[in-house]
This record gives C-alpha cells, structure tokens and sequence, in this order.
C-alpha cells in the first residue's frame, strides 16, 4: 500500500514550490489528476481485504480532503501575490497631471479649409445656402431644361411635390448670391451635396465647393488663370493644366478641366487610366440666359464660374484610393491627418 504519510509531505512541499498558477495546476494534475498519486490510492481501496478496506479509505478521503484545501489556499496565494504584483508594476500617480490627447480635424474638413484659404486670398468670398433647396435655385434659373436627366428621380432626392429637394450641386448658393447682390460679385459656394449614387467611387452624399465671379470686361482668360492658379496653389507644384471643352447648361462656353497626374507625374498610371491626366473640374462662363434670370444686365456684365468636388480633390491631395474611407470613422485612418 501507498505510504499517505509521505504523499501528504510531498505534496505539501511541492505546493510551497509552485510560485504560478501554471506550476500549481502541474502540482494538481499529479495528485488528484486522472492518474494522480491520491486517485491511484483511492483506487487501490477496492483491492484491499475487507478488514482493512474501512480504515484505509478513510486515510485515503482525509488526505483528499486535506489536498484539496491545500491546493485552495495556495491558489489563493498566489493569486494575491500575482495581483500585488502587477499593481506595483503598473502603479499610476493619480496626482500627476495627464496630457490631453490632441484631436484633428477631418481630411475633408482639411481640404475644405485649404481651399477656402486660396480663394480668400484671390479677393473671393465663402457664401453657405441652403441644404434643402427649391427646384426653381437648383434647377429651373440655372437654365436646366425641364426634360434633363438630372431632374429625373434616380438622380435627384425630391424632398415632397411641392418643389423641394435635396441640392444636387452648390450652384443655387450663385442664385442666391446674384438676386441678392449687385455685381460685381466674387464667391466660392462650399457645402454638401446630395445624389443618388452609391458605389465604391461615389457617395449619394459628398461635398462641392463651387465658384463665381460676375463683373464687367471678364473673360475666359481671366477664368482660366483664376483656375489655374488656385490648382497650382492648392497642390503646391507647377502642375499642367489644361481645358478641354464640355456642355453645361448654365455656361457657355464650357469646359472641362484637368491636371497632369500627380500620382505618377503624367507617365501614366493606374489612377489616371495611363492617360497622364486628371480630370479635377467643370468650369465656364456663365450663360447669358442665367445673369438675365437673375436680373443681370448681361449686356454689361460677364461671369464664369467652376466647380469642384471635395472628396476628389482630398484624394488626390493624401493620396487615398478609396472614397468610402472619408465615412466609415476609423480612428486609425482620421489620426494621420493633422
């Protein structure tokens, strides 16, 4: 028969060894585990004679009893040594003052501001209208014609019937400004625009900012130098820049804008389709119809105006490849912006 005695002692002095709980749980298994010192001897009761089975199992259930509350307090133990432990390693000071943790603003917000900032600098001023806009501002004194496919339902969320909807474009904000104000007029229209797109190059919600300027004796020329220097501004190079010509309804002549790649410099690149060029935005001078809808003799007075997207713009400026990162809020992404 197994001496008790003995395993009793073992035990005790392999528990005092054992500083984790790893080593404690390895103590266990070789005591009171399947094939344990103390499950062997409980085992063993059934092979005993009966006048000797009573008494030795009794032995064998208080030594059970004793491992096991043995076994207890040491996990206790260390536990609490454990846990004294790791308070002193991570103490903190309370009293210490923290730092605040600096926050930043978005990259749209980044690139909004940049261009605000040039264009204020041009003489321009930032003029904000209405999200909720009249079909007549948005549509109809911009010279749109009543069967043009941007008015229809898949392109346009119609707020109700009674002529409401939400912007498709910044350019009610010009509206606005020249039945408000005499020329001369200079403005860039910033704001969130909405259309029903929504796929991996598109948001049904996104950002414009669109410009204006109405005044006597002004001229392509002057457009396109206004253009071209707030894009060389903006991406901090000499970069190309040319026109290509376009229709708008609001503006004629119109045109269509774009830069050498700033990707790959104008060699030809994934981005730019191996075109070497970026299309970056609309532009043209203002047709007379729309100057005489808003009570501009356009006899006297000449105006262009331009429109961009922010989204694009931001893109190009950060080098980002996805437009759904501007909305899904992943603090990893927003955190490198500063």
């Amino acid at each position: 028969m197994m001496d008790l005695k003995e395993v009793e002692e073992s035990l005790k002095e392999e528990l005092q060894k054992a500083e984790s709980l790893s080593q404690l749980q390895q103590v266990k298994a070789k005591y009171l585990g399947k094939n344990g010192l103390i499950t062997q001897a409980i085992d063993h009761i059934k092979n005993l004679p009966p006048e000797e089975r009573r008494e030795y199992g009794r032995r064998v259930n208080q030594l059970k009893e004793k491992a096991e509350e043995l076994l207890r307090e040491r996990e206790e133990d260390i536990k609490k040594s454990e846990l004294q432990k790791r308070l002193s390693e991570e103490w903190f000071d309370l009293s210490v003052p923290l730092e605040p943790a600096t926050g930043t603003l978005h990259p749209l917000s980044l690139t909004l501001r940049r261009i605000k900032g040039i264009f204020l600098s041009m003489g321009f001023a930032v003029i904000e209208g209405p999200e909720v806009e009249l079909e007549a501002y948005n549509f109809d004194m911009l010279n749109i014609p009543k069967d043009h496919p941007a008015r229809d339902m898949q392109d346009t969320f119609y707020v109700n019937k009674e002529g409401y909807l939400l912007r498709t474009h910044t350019s009610p904000v010009q509206i606005r400004t020249m039945l408000s104000h005499k020329p001369p007029i200079y403005i860039v229209a910033p704001g969130k625009v909405y259309r029903r797109d929504d796929d991996p190059t598109h948001s049904p919600m996104f950002h414009q900012v669109e410009g204006l300027a109405v005044d006597k004796d002004l001229s392509f020329g002057h457009m396109k130098y206004t253009i071209e220097t707030f894009l060389r501004s903006f991406f901090e190079t000499d970069v190309p820049v040319r026109f290509r010509a376009s229709y708008f309804p609001f503006t004629e002549p119109s045109a269509e804008v774009d830069i050498g790649c700033v990707i790959c410099q104008g060699e030809g690149c994934r981005v730019c389709k191996q075109t070497g060029w970026l299309e970056v935005m609309g532009c043209g001078m203002v047709h007379p119809v729309v100057l005489e809808n808003c009570g501009i003799d356009a006899e006297v007075y000449q105006g262009f105006a331009f429109g961009m997207g922010v989204e694009r713009l931001a893109m190009l400026y950060f080098g980002i490849d996805n437009i759904k990162l501007f909305f899904e809020n992943d603090i990893r992404f927003l955190k490198q912006f500063r």
